[in-house]
């Protein structure tokens, strides 16, 4: 674990404190719904309210009963098992023991949107959160009565952005007209209007399924600032990206520190993929050839199989991230950090950039343009603290056992067997 021989002196991380409330609505949906089929739960509220952590509360409570349960996170901006600015559906099999460690996990699939507010491109957003749920109807919520007649449904539970007003609330009803789901968890301030999603306004005239609303109340503060709201969700942003990229390190090497860890990390290789077999594509906009070396350097992209492509559908799904570090044109080879294995990631040919920023702690470590200063920095590195380092230092320390013992790419078992 990072720092074992400094972790007791490192405050721990803060206990979730969960309400009777939330316990009593989890294990409600858990139980008293009919066993055929599963239940599928929805999840939302506005921004900070405790969506993810009920989520995971439901997701432990409902694997007392099933087997496996489906988590299909469109929070792009605070996933739970994956790096912000991706879509992602997850099918779990284990309980989470404490909800306040960072968990990071393999996908079943998931899909690269690019930035870490669904505001951005709210009309993809939708569509690739329509396109998983389609994926987990067919694969798991879906009786064949030929091919596999005894197959067990999964419940499902969709963790929703926190933008629940204007468009974010048109969102939410073509999500609720989509997915008809059979419960409705709407975590609420005790401020908050009682209309929000009340009744069944969001059905369709020809849609007669029956749904349960549950409201409980929010597990924070009616009224943080807002400046403050904007910074922590910046920090949480920062550190999942950092435990993704953690994942390219050894699970077993342990860090006295901080900076220890940022050296490390600037002394791993770059993985190598020909630059001439891979298309690029910046998501929301387009860009000409001669800027694409200027505007991926130093970038977060999504790493995407093409031939993936969702049965003639535009989007492909996304086996994991990287960060260029150099594309050194004289070689035809495009350098870049990944956790991905060097076998899948071969099958690599569309990077797909987005507007995921690199935390500072990192970008410091990978300041560079040219190729000699890669190697360069292999060998000395000097790199600078980063914002709210303390933060960052602090969590890598709790969740560095459950960041490190995760999945190193965005494939689930069967893609990795292909």
């Amino acid at each position: 674990m990072i720092g074992s021989a400094t972790a007791a002196e490192m405050p721990s991380p803060p206990e979730i404190i969960i309400p009777s409330s939330w316990e009593e609505a989890a294990e409600a949906i858990a139980f008293d719904s009919t066993p055929f089929p599963p239940p599928m739960t929805m999840v939302c509220g506005a921004a900070n309210c405790g969506k993810s952590t009920f989520s995971r509360l439901l997701l432990n409570t409902l694997l007392m009963r099933y087997r496996r349960v489906g988590y299909l996170d469109a929070d792009v901006g605070q996933p739970e098992f994956t790096a912000p600015g991706c879509i992602s559906l997850h099918i779990i099999d284990k309980k989470t023991p404490d909800l306040s460690i960072l968990q990071m996990k393999t996908p079943e699939r998931c899909i690269f949107f690019g930035h870490i507010s669904c505001q951005q491109d709210a009309r993809n957003h939708s569509i690739s959160v329509f396109i998983l749920y389609d994926y987990f109807r067919k694969e798991f919520y879906q009786i064949d009565d030929f091919d596999n007649p005894c197959k067990t449904l999964v419940p499902l539970i969709i963790n929703t952005s926190g933008w629940v007003q204007g468009t974010g609330y048109d969102m939410l009803v073509e999500m609720l007209q989509h997915m008809s789901p059979s419960h409705i968890v709407r975590v609420c301030f005790s401020s908050e209007s009682g209309k929000f999603l009340n009744g069944q306004c969001w059905l369709k005239k020809h849609q007669n399924v029956p749904m349960n609303l549950v409201e409980i109340c929010a597990g924070t503060s009616s009224y943080i600032q807002p400046e403050i709201m904007r910074k922590e969700a910046r920090m949480i942003q920062d550190l999942r990206i950092v435990a993704y990229f953690r994942q390219c390190l050894p699970g077993e090497m342990s860090f006295a520190c901080h900076k220890e860890f940022v050296d490390n990390f600037a002394s791993i290789h770059p993985c190598e993929i020909p630059l001439s077999r891979i298309k690029f594509k910046h998501v929301g906009c387009q860009i000409t050839t001669d800027e694409v070396s200027t505007s991926l350097n130093g970038s977060i992209v999504g790493l995407v199989v093409s031939s993936s492509d969702l049965s003639g559908k535009t989007t492909p799904w996304c086996i994991g991230l990287g960060i260029i570090i150099a594309m050194d044109y004289s070689k035809d080879q495009i350098h870049l950090v990944t956790p991905v294995p060097l076998a899948i990631l071969r099958k690599v040919d569309l990077l797909l950039k987005g507007t995921i920023d690199i935390p500072i702690c990192l970008q410091k470590v990978y300041k560079f343009s040219s190729l000699d200063e890669v190697i360069q920095k292999q060998h000395c590195t000097e790199s600078s603290g980063c914002r709210s380092e303390e933060f960052l230092q602090k969590q890598l320390f709790a969740s560095e056992s459950s960041a490190c013992s995760s999945p190193k790419n965005m494939l689930s078992k069967e893609q990795l067997a292909d």
